[in-house]
């Protein structure tokens, strides 16, 4: 039988030689040496193994550190990597664990993803940390000097398992975001966006960085509503923690008045303190009280003023379910579910307002099967619907799901057809403005109509939206609002809208969610800039 060998390599100078030994030689040579020798040879081989084993397994265990210390800087709380953590809080109690976004589940959920990637990318290399890109020129716009595109983002970054993106962003916000901003923007729109983005990017993702920064950025908008009216003022500045009302009017919207509180509530829910919540749930109640003398009871006009300051009285010029009224009815039904359907003087407003705008603003298409919605302006009906107004078909559809009764549903259905026809007309069909800004009001309905019918035509309704943003509004470094949708080639606004990729983008990829698994509706409330909050 012949010997086995062993290589033993020595290096020498410039070279290395190799000698082959017979196995019976190496075991002479080891023998020869002293047994106390071997032994302690043996013993220092061991541990010299055990040492490199020790140290490889270390060098993994500080790798997966550093890979998740990004997200657990702050404190503990995020999905890292696609493992899910067991969190806890500083007294070793368990949280809750943030919920599984797996990525796109089919093609045209990748397709969406892809889009979203398109415009996240060119923000990324044109406009970091800065507001809003300028898709043509490849430049930033400032708006609130708050990271606006970013923060928007976040969710539906979280929501599309683009976790690399979000860590990224997670660690722009750490180093750049401040609430500290002396500049006066919009109260309503600095909720609805930056706000409501922090909170669903903290309740998302479990990241208490985003709820500090959520808080510095409540803390400064509570003056806003030190008024003596009760209504906050208009806008707010808060670095001076000082609130003004807008220089060119002293009215308000009456969504601006009523799309506050589902933001400033789950920030106090989540903080526990009442005082956020306390002060916008204060204007929803002085509303309720004003119902009783509008001139359709259950409607509000579109604009209320505060009365110098001792209390509000109406301007009764326009009643309307679209621009500067529409999401003051969302909120109601949406507050009513958010907290745990216990006020019911919210489900009744909704139900006399969506009654009364069944009555008074409806108008049926010729056979019946679309339903538009036009507004009275100085007591004389004006035919002409929206695309704001189209969320009405989601609120119709999620009161249906909630015991409003099936002819909402049907309603809700009638509603999204007109829609429908809005986005999908001739050109000899659409009248001034012309104008297209991306918005997502359309796709959202059939996101909630889908949700609730599991008709499929929702779907290719929203594709065939999807790929008219594809044809007519992509540029190389992202998405453009469109000058006028009867021109083709169209001209390109100079601004990529944040709520492209926080609502169309979002709702697009939740519509083509095959399985319904995306978000409960049961557990989770769509602020009106599309940032899941949790029903509380």
């Amino acid at each position: 039988m012949r010997a086995e060998t062993i290589i033993v390599l020595e290096a020498g100078g410039d070279r290395t030689k190799g000698k082959i030994l017979s196995l019976a030689r190496f075991n002479r040579l080891f023998n020869g040496i002293p047994r106390t020798l071997r032994v302690l040879f043996v013993l220092l081989t061991s541990m010299l193994l055990l040492y490199a084993m020790l140290t490889l397994f270390a060098v993994r265990l500080l790798s997966q550190i550093e890979s998740a210390k990004n997200v657990l800087s702050a404190s503990p709380g995020a999905n890292v990597s696609g493992l899910l953590l067991e969190i806890t809080d500083a007294a070793g109690k368990k949280k809750d664990l943030p919920p599984h976004f797996p990525g796109p589940q089919n093609e045209r959920q990748r397709a969406v993803v892809n889009s979203f990637l398109h415009a996240w990318n060119g923000y990324k290399a044109f406009a970091w940390g800065k507001d809003e890109l300028d898709p043509v020129n490849n430049k930033s716009h400032s708006w609130f000097n708050m990271q606006l595109t970013l923060i928007e983002s976040l969710d539906t970054l979280l929501i599309m398992g683009l976790k690399e993106e979000f860590l990224q962003a997670r660690e722009e916000v750490a180093r750049g975001f401040s609430a500290d901003v002396d500049k006066y923007f919009s109260l309503f729109e600095v909720t609805i966006r930056i706000l409501g983005g922090l909170l669903s990017a903290f309740y998302l993702s479990k990241d208490e960085l985003f709820l500090q920064k959520a808080r510095m950025l409540g803390d400064r908008l509570l003056p806003a509503f030190s008024t003596r009216s009760g209504l906050p003022l208009a806008e707010i500045n808060p670095h001076r923690r000082k609130g003004r009302p807008y220089p060119w009017t002293s009215a308000f919207s009456l969504a601006e008045l009523g799309t506050l509180q589902l933001e400033f509530r789950s920030l106090s829910r989540a903080v526990g303190n009442p005082a956020y919540e306390e002060a916008s749930f204060a204007v929803s109640v002085k509303l309720h009280k004003l119902g009783n003398e509008s001139a359709y009871p259950g409607l509000l006009p579109a604009d209320i003023h505060d009365n110098n300051g001792i209390g509000a009285n109406f301007d009764y010029g326009t009643y309307s379910v679209g621009a500067r009224a529409d999401s003051y009815y969302e909120y109601l039904l949406k507050q009513w579910l958010q907290t745990g359907k216990t006020i019911d003087w919210l489900k009744d407003d909704f139900a006399q307002a969506m009654q009364a705008m069944l009555e008074h603003l409806a108008l049926p298409s010729k056979d019946g099967k679309m339903l538009f919605l036009g507004e009275f302006i100085h007591q004389t009906f004006k035919p002409t619907m929206e695309h704001l107004t189209c969320f009405v078909a989601a609120s119709l559809a999620l009161a249906a799901d909630n015991g409003f009764g099936h002819q909402l549903l049907r309603d809700a259905e009638r509603v999204g057809a007109a829609c429908r026809h809005i986005t999908h007309s001739d050109a000899a069909e659409v009248t001034s403005p012309t104008y297209c800004l991306l918005r997502p009001e359309a796709v959202e309905a059939w996101f909630y109509l889908y949700r609730m019918t599991n008709d499929t035509k929702y779907q290719d309704w929203g594709w065939k939206m999807f790929l008219a943003i594809e044809q007519h509004a992509r540029t190389p470094s992202g998405y453009c609002s469109v000058e006028d949708v009867n021109q083709v080639p169209p001209t390109c606004k100079h601004k990529m809208e944040s709520f492209l990729l926080s609502e169309t983008f979002k709702y697009l990829y939740l519509l083509f969610d095959d399985s319904h698994s995306l978000l409960s509706l049961k557990e989770y409330v769509f602020n009106t800039e599309a940032h899941p909050l949790p029903i509380l």
